[in-house]
């Protein structure tokens, strides 16, 4: 697999534009989770122009935009994550880290003066240690289990510690190296418990947060209505969007009262100012395009690739191991030459992930566990114990890993 790592000083304008395109196309990496099954090709002309969503998405500025499909979208999720048809808002950011940002920001504003406290686990996203230095707020981290969920017992002690103090429990939907997921209902129940009043509870569901709201049973509660207060999902991951981009939904009822800027015409709700209306619109498109049932069936094609894959894994003798309902299969790192063809994500400890987001082959499996297959037997490295405790799947509790 190559990378653009260098740019060619000796070809013509149309030729080196070709040869990006060419080593882009090239590069697929099934360590990385974005989706690559869906075509927007019908609104790749949109490109040509410059379309700026800037500010709040209720309010229309008098220069190019599409705030009126964001609204679309917001609607859409709010819908799919339960929040009330008369107290929502979100807006469409520059990536799942903004999305994340935005709720945290939203929340610490919530509890201003009173010194809130932020907790997220071990296995969260580094983005969510990053904010908690941008908005100096004190942090806890909390312990994980086996697979990567959160500790609820660790959790619920540090939570008693501080009392009298307002939290913040950031609470993943796919975390980035297992694709573990804590459960909402779990956690606020100990805010309840503990009879902390003041509290944000926020769901980082960049990866998986839409797939698990798309299963028919609902077996997390990303519920906006009565469960959690925010929710934030990345567009790049489960909707492939050919942009980075994420969302941001709440209750409006949450947010302070926002600043009106004249000279954009607009409301001073989001973190960023300009914004790329040409992600409003490939997300539309893709909600149109296929509707809930049909992003439904592509979460549940990538599900049955991932069981494809540790299937595979482990039948030719390589560790592996893979959640419930999870796209994500992680096992034992196998030799740096195979790690870098195939593109695959390795964590600290011995750990390497491949992620069966809608879009990804059979064919692109059994080369990787092709590739496995010519160093069996050889010395495997096994993952540090200090890791996540990482165990077998067939070791694992039913309710935490898929046995197929």
């Amino acid at each position: 697999m190559t990378s653009p790592t260098s740019v060619p000083d000796d070809l013509s304008l149309a030729a080196e534009i070709e040869h990006l395109r060419a080593t882009l196309t090239a590069h697929r990496s099934i360590g990385f989770p974005a989706a690559v099954d869906i075509d927007y090709g019908p609104v790749t002309s949109l490109f040509g122009l410059l379309i700026n969503n800037v500010g709040d998405p209720e309010t229309d500025p008098d220069t190019g935009h599409t705030k009126a499909y964001e609204r679309k979208v917001i609607d859409w999720h709010a819908d799919l994550f339960g929040a009330p048809a008369d107290d929502r808002w979100g807006y469409l950011t520059g990536g799942g880290t903004e999305a994340n940002q935005a709720a945290i920001l939203l929340a610490r504003d919530r509890f201003a003066g009173t010194s809130p406290v932020l907790y997220y686990s071990q296995a969260t996203h580094d983005w969510i240690r990053k904010t908690a230095g941008m908005l100096n707020l004190p942090e806890v981290v909390i312990r994980t289990d086996a697979t990567g969920e959160i500790d609820y017992d660790d959790l619920r002690g540090e939570l008693a510690r501080r009392r009298d103090r307002p939290a913040i429990v950031v609470a993943n939907a796919g975390t980035t190296v297992t694709e573990a997921v804590d459960d909402p209902a779990r956690v606020r129940r100990a805010l309840s418990e503990l009879a902390i009043r003041n509290a944000h509870l926020h769901v980082d569901g960049a990866l998986a947060g839409v797939p698990l709201a798309l299963l028919p049973d609902r077996p997390v509660a990303i519920d906006l209505g009565s469960v959690v207060d925010s929710v934030a999902i990345s567009s790049h991951k489960f909707y492939g969007t050919t942009v980075p981009g994420g969302l941001v939904m709440t209750r409006r009822s949450l947010q302070r009262a926002a600043r009106q800027i004249s000279y954009t015409a607009t409301t001073d709700s989001t973190i960023s100012g300009s914004r790329c209306g040409q992600l409003a619109v490939q997300m539309w498109y893709a909600l149109r395009l296929l509707g809930e049932d049909g992003h439904r069936e592509r979460a549940e094609r990538a599900r049955e690739t991932a069981r494809f894959a540790h299937s595979l894994l482990a039948s030719v003798g390589w560790p592996a191991w893979r959640n419930v309902h999870a796209f994500t299969v992680y096992f034992t790192t196998p030799p740096p030459a195979i790690a870098r063809r195939h593109g695959l994500s390795n964590a600290d400890g011995g750990i390497s992930h491949l992620i069966c987001m809608p879009g990804v082959t059979r064919q692109q499996i059994e080369a990787l566990a092709a590739d496995i297959a010519t160093v069996k037997g050889t010395e495997q490295p096994s993952p540090s114990r200090g890791v996540r405790r990482l165990v077998p799947v067939a070791q694992l509790p039913r309710a935490a890993a898929d046995r197929t």
